[in-house]
C-alpha cells in the first residue's frame, strides 16, 4: 500500500536522506524510489506486510524482463554498508553519479548516513558528461573519497580525459564498477591512468554488489549450484519481493543462511574467487551448436574501433537461431548507422577478423551505432536491443 509521494529535483536528496534515516532508525515506513514521466524523482513511502523492518523498496533494472519490487531491510543494508566499509578500508564522502531508484544509487546515501558523511550528487540534468562529473567531483572534502559508475561511465571519463578529468578519477580512493560486465580493455585503461577501479557482482537482490573483484564481501557466501548458477546468501539477501513474497524458487533458506539464486552462471577457482560467465539465458543454439552469448561479446570486444557490444540469439529459418550482435564503434568509427553493418573499410576488416577468430560463430547480423541502448541506471537494455536485432534479421 502506497503511502503518498513526494516529486523532487534531480539535485535535491535531503527528502530522501531524511526519510532513509527515519527508515533506518524505525521512524518511518520504508522508502519507494521510483522516476517519473520526466525523468523526475518520485520518493514514496510504502506498507511491506509480513516484514516490518523494511527500509527500502527498489526496482530490478527490468533488462531481461518486468522490473521487481525487491524489499531491503535494516540488517540487510547494515551489513552490506559495513562490508563495503571493510572492504574499501574507510568509509568517507561518496559522489552519487547513478540514479537514486536503483540499488547502486540508494547504497550511496545508505552509505554515507551510517558513516555520517555529506554525499554529493553530481548534477545530470544534461546527462552524464565528464564536465559534469569533474565538477561534482571537485566538491568532495573528505580524505576518503568513493563513487559508484558502471562501465559505460568510467569508459566516457577515460575517452580522451582532460587533465582535471584525469586528476580527480585518481583522487578517488575507490571507485566501485558494476551493473554490467567490464571489458578488458577497460579496466587495463583504467589500471594505466592510475585509476583505482574495484569491480563489483550483485544486484537489488543483495543490496547492490557482494562480492568485489571476485571476492564475497564480509558475511556473504558464495557457491554454484550443480547446474553451473551462481549462489548467494549471507546477510546482504533481501527480504524478498512485494509482488512476490512467496518466490521460494529465487530466495530460500538453508541451515540458517538465507540464499538467492541468481540467473548468471559462474565458476570458483581454488582460493574461492568467483569468475561470472554469463547469463544462464544467453546461450544460442544456433545450427545445433551451443554458442556463448558472453564469450562472442568478449572477442568481439577485443577488436579495434569496438567500444563495446551485445550479442544475443534472434529466432532464423535457416539455423533455429543465429548470431547476432549490437555493436557500439569508438567516435572515429561510428558514422555508419544502423545499416546491418558497420560501415566503410572499417567494416570490411572487422567481419573478417570475427570469421577468421570466431568461424561460423561470428555474428550474422550486426547493427552498428555510437553506443549502446541503455536503461536510465546505465545497464544495457537487453530487450531493446534484442527488439532491434530480430526486426533487423527478419527471421532469416
Amino acid at each position: 500500500m502506497n503511502l503518498g509521494t513526494q516529486t523532487i529535483g534531480p539535485t535535491d536528496i535531503d527528502p530522501v536522506l531524511k526519510a532513509l534515516a527515519a527508515a533506518l532508525h524505525g521512524e518511518g515506513p520504508a522508502v519507494e524510489l521510483s522516476a517519473g514521466p520526466n525523468g523526475e524523482l518520485v520518493v514514496g513511502h510504502t506498507e511491506t506486510p509480513g516484514c516490518d523492518d523494511a527500509v527500502a523498496v527498489v526496482r530490478t533494472s527490468g533488462s531481461t524482463g518486468a522490473p521487481k519490487a525487491t524489499i531491503l531491510t535494516v540488517e540487510a543494508l547494515a551489513a552490506s554498508s559495513m562490508a563495503t566499509a571493510l572492504a574499501l578500508k574507510g568509509e568517507g564522502q561518496w559522489l552519487l553519479a547513478l540514479p537514486v531508484q536503483y540499488v547502486a544509487g540508494v547504497q550511496v546515501l545508505v552509505r554515507s548516513l551510517f558513516a555520517g558523511t555529506r554525499p554529493w550528487v553530481m548534477d545530470m540534468s544534461g546527462g552524464f558528461t565528464p564536465e559534469a562529473f569533474t565538477a561534482g567531483a571537485m566538491e568532495l572534502t573528505d580524505k576518503l573519497r568513493f563513487t559508484s559508475l558502471v562501465p559505460t561511465q568510467l569508459q566516457r571519463l577515460l575517452e580522451a580525459p582532460s587533465p582535471e578529468t584525469l586528476a580527480v578519477l585518481r583522487r578517488f580512493n575507490g571507485i566501485l564498477l558494476g551493473g554490467a560486465p567490464a571489458p578488458a580493455g577497460l579496466l587495463d585503461a583504467a589500471r594505466e591512468a592510475g585509476v583505482r577501479v574495484v569491480t563489483t557482482y550483485g544486484s537489488a537482490e543483495t543490496c547492490g554488489g557482494c562480492v568485489y573483484d571476485g571476492v564475497p564481501l564480509e558475511g556473504v557466501q558464495v557457491r554454484v549450484a550443480e547446474d553451473g548458477r551462481i549462489l548467494l546468501g549471507g546477510d546482504t539477501v533481501a527480504a524478498g519481493y512485494m509482488d512476490a513474497p512467496e518466490a521460494t524458487d529465487t530466495f530460500f533458506e538453508e541451515d540458517g543462511v538465507r540464499w538467492y539464486r541468481t540467473n548468471d552462471l559462474g565458476t570458483l577457482d581454488a582460493d574461492g574467487r568467483l569468475t561470472v560467465l554469463g547469463r544462464a539465458d544467453d546461450v544460442i543454439i544456433t545450427g545445433g551448436v551451443k554458442v556463448s552469448a558472453a564469450h562472442v561479446q568478449e572477442e568481439l570486444e577485443k577488436s579495434d574501433g569496438v567500444a563495446a557490444a551485445f550479442v544475443a540469439g534472434v529466432p532464423s529459418t535457416e539455423w533455429g537461431q543465429a548470431v547476432a550482435a549490437f555493436v557500439a564503434l569508438d567516435g572515429s568509427n561510428s558514422g555508419a548507422g544502423a545499416t546491418g553493418t558497420p560501415a566503410g573499410d572499417h567494416a570490411v576488416v572487422l567481419k573478417e577478423e570475427w570469421h577468421r577468430r570466431l568461424g561460423r560463430l561470428a555474428p550474422k547480423t550486426v547493427l552498428a551505432g555510437p553506443d549502446l541502448l541503455m536503461l536510465p541506471n546505465g545497464k544495457p537494455d537487453r530487450l531493446a536491443m534484442i527488439d532491434r536485432l530480430n526486426a533487423l534479421h527478419q527471421g532469416k
